[in-house]
């Protein structure tokens, strides 16, 4: 089952596809101009742009994606999109969860990556085995093939993106001062609250009018920027369960269901009924 997203061009389309039993999500899309806002996945993103010419900042990088190349994007990377010429572009992403992801890496002898910090050599590669694997994967999952050649186009995929991923054991040193460790860990404990500038500087011990340019310098956005992020990402994971958007709205934060929906649109290009729906079947 496919799903057409509303997008704010005529031309633009967005059609997604969930696996029930792997939790997998392959979304085939056409975008021109902006496409996506900062956004992050708890999933490993992915995929190749099939035409035109994708542009997109991750890791605080400005990488340029064009026909063939395959982009690889690690959970809880920040990223956005955007097409830089008229025609716009083309792209197969796959969505692979964590720990869909952590069981292949302890079978293919990599460790368990759900207790390691996963990333990418490159964002972006021209490895023409790994995107073979990619396009076989996609459509074994898009195009609901069966469940035998979903196995072994996403083992074959695995396999292959082993070769750009690296595990390591998490650092006990901390890049970033503990005040503003402590500013992030106040948004993630009071996601679903109305907090206030002053009530994370007083809590993180750091000025109020210094907080935001620090906040940024040290993760990479604002601090209201982050807590949309945190928001979404739970958003995301409440509608795949199968909860109402107009419950999920008051369970993360946003202010109504109107509030959502403008904010997960912009960063997912569908709204929340229609990745529910997509998720569970159902409708409200």
């Amino acid at each position: 089952m496919s799903v057409d997203a509303s997008t704010t061009s005529a031309s633009d389309w967005l059609r997604m596809r969930r696996d029930q039993e792997t939790g997998i999500e392959s979304v085939h899309a056409h975008f021109q101009g902006h496409a996506y806002d900062p956004h992050d996945h708890d999933e490993m993103l992915v995929g190749i742009t099939q035409q035109g010419v994708q542009q997109f900042s991750c890791n605080r990088s400005l990488h340029v994606s064009t026909p063939g190349r395959a982009m690889l994007i690690e959970p809880g990377a920040v990223h956005d999109g955007h097409a830089p010429e008229k025609e716009g572009f083309t792209y197969a992403m796959l969505y692979l969860p964590q720990s869909y992801v952590s069981g292949m890496t302890e079978r293919l002898g990599l460790g368990d990556a759900s207790a390691l910090q996963a990333a990418f050599h490159h964002t972006l590669t021209d490895d023409a085995q790994l995107i073979g694997a990619i396009q076989q994967a996609f459509l074994a999952v898009h195009q609901n093939e069966g469940r035998l050649a979903r196995d072994q186009g996403l083992d074959q995929l695995l396999a292959r993106l082993s070769r750009h991923l690296y595990l390591k054991a998490p650092s006990l040193r901390r890049d970033s001062p503990l005040e503003l460790q402590r500013a992030r860990d106040f948004l993630h404990a009071q996601m679903a609250h109305d907090v206030s500038l002053e009530e994370l500087a007083t809590y993180s011990g750091v000025d109020r009018f210094r907080l935001t340019r620090q906040f940024k310098k040290a993760f990479g956005q604002s601090p209201h920027a982050y807590l949309v992020r945190l928001r979404l990402r739970a958003a995301r994971a409440l509608l795949a369960q199968g909860m109402a958007p107009v419950e999920v709205a008051a369970e993360v934060g946003f202010a109504d269901q109107s509030h959502l929906g403008v904010w997960f649109r912009r960063a997912f290009r569908m709204t929340p009924a229609a990745y529910r729906k997509q998720c569970t079947n159902l409708t409200d």
